[in-house]
């Protein structure tokens, strides 16, 4: 399928150093591909997958920031992959126009057994983003210093990662803070002395109390390049004693233990009903005498219990008709007694005629001995409580 004008797709670096743009990769070597829409300037985000799996391949990685920025497609294969042909589907989608493109990239692995590289150098790289380092120019130019300072013959860049990956931390967005990345080279010639210089003792030293170790040659990468160099990591290849112990596979048949036996057709029966009793019928009889206990106490002994309630009245119920008793008296008593109306609720005026009533005086009265409820006529200790007269004037 014809890719549209809006976005296009360019490899800036070269797979296998024979050509650029050539698609075909070696174990020894890292790659990448550019996902541009640049011809448009339309804000455009880039699917990648494996061709009918979800996902990309685990060597291969995928990293764009922004939709107006390019997607870098980027990865090292391992020996595993050689000679299998790498299909990845690339969809791209446009944000604006909401069009869509998709696009096949077919990736050939090759051995790189022609080209040994046992010689590698990994560097740890402060002031780039792993994206920044991708592009062709400034990968050309690292590779460029480190072959100043190595003076091999064939150089490659053998793996690039980020410090992200490697489990760095994201950095404060201030002063224009990178992320770090990791660029691994290979050379066919051992390493020169001024990488050595990393390994003295006092290097270690210097880098043990977190200070910059001292080497002759940062000069040749600093215009450009901020390297820690107590990062770097040296390997040859040629001094490593190989721990591979090679599998000796069986033929995957079991040790013979004999023919299998099934059981015989002709099987005993076996009588069950001794085990129905005991698993059923023994819970059944103990939960029977309880019920039959239950429905005793509960049925059966009630009616002595009433009996002795209907002999010997509840307390309540006797202290409530007591109560009864009590109040009925009290009524009947009210209703009888005679209580003289009190000097304060006399009269001043007469209620007929209107004259001026005499006042009442206290010498008259015995307050002291008057009783408030009367229940005895005449008693010869208390003092006759005058009443209202119908007619007439009062008299004391």
């Amino acid at each position: 399928k014809q890719l549209p004008r809006w976005w296009e797709l360019r490899d800036p670096c070269a797979w296998t150093g024979q050509g650029r743009g050539t698609p075909r990769m070696s174990p020894a070597t890292t790659g990448t591909f550019l996902l541009t829409g640049e011809i448009s300037n339309d804000p455009i985000t880039f699917n990648t997958n494996l061709m009918g799996y979800p996902d990309r391949p685990g060597w291969l990685r995928y990293i764009q920031r922004t939709p107006y920025s390019d997607g870098v497609l980027y990865g090292s294969p391992t020996a595993e992959n050689v000679g299998k042909p790498t299909v990845i589907e690339i969809t791209a989608y446009n944000r604006r126009t909401f069009e869509t493109a998709r696009h096949n990239l077919i990736i050939n692995i090759m051995s790189a057994e022609d080209f040994p590289l046992p010689y590698q150098a990994e560097f740890f790289i402060k002031n780039m983003n792993v994206e920044e380092m991708l592009a062709s120019e400034v990968l050309g130019d690292f590779l460029g210093a480190v072959k100043n300072v190595w003076q091999p013959e064939r150089l490659n860049a053998i793996n690039i990662t980020s410090a992200l990956d490697r489990g760095g931390r994201v950095p404060l967005p201030i002063n224009d803070m990178k992320e770090g990345v990791y660029v691994m080279v290979g050379a066919d010639v051992p390493f020169s002395s001024c990488l050595r210089e990393v390994e003295n003792p006092q290097n270690q030293l210097r880098c043990s109390q977190e200070m910059e170790p001292v080497i002759t040659c940062d000069k040749k990468f600093r215009t450009q390049f901020y390297i820690d160099w107590c990062k770097i990591s040296l390997v040859d290849k040629t001094k490593q004693v190989s721990t591979y112990q090679e599998v000796i596979r069986g033929e995957g048949i079991l040790p013979d233990g004999g023919e299998y036996k099934p059981p015989s057709d002709s099987l005993k029966s076996r009588d069950y009903y001794t085990d129905f009793l005991i698993t059923l019928a023994v819970p059944s009889a103990v939960a029977l005498v309880l019920f039959l206990i239950l429905a005793y106490i509960m049925c059966c002994r009630r009616e002595g219990v009433e009996k002795r309630n209907m002999q010997t009245p509840d307390i309540q119920l006797v202290h409530h008709s007591a109560i009864q008793k009590s109040t009925k008296e009290l009524r009947d008593m009210s209703k009888n007694r005679e209580i003289a109306w009190p000097l304060s609720t006399l009269p001043v005026f007469h209620p007929v005629t209107g004259e001026i009533m005499p006042p009442l005086h206290a010498e008259n009265y015995e307050s002291t001995n008057m009783p408030l409820m009367q229940t005895q006529q005449n008693l010869p200790h208390q003092t006759q409580i005058p009443q209202q007269q119908t007619t007439g004037k009062w008299y004391p």
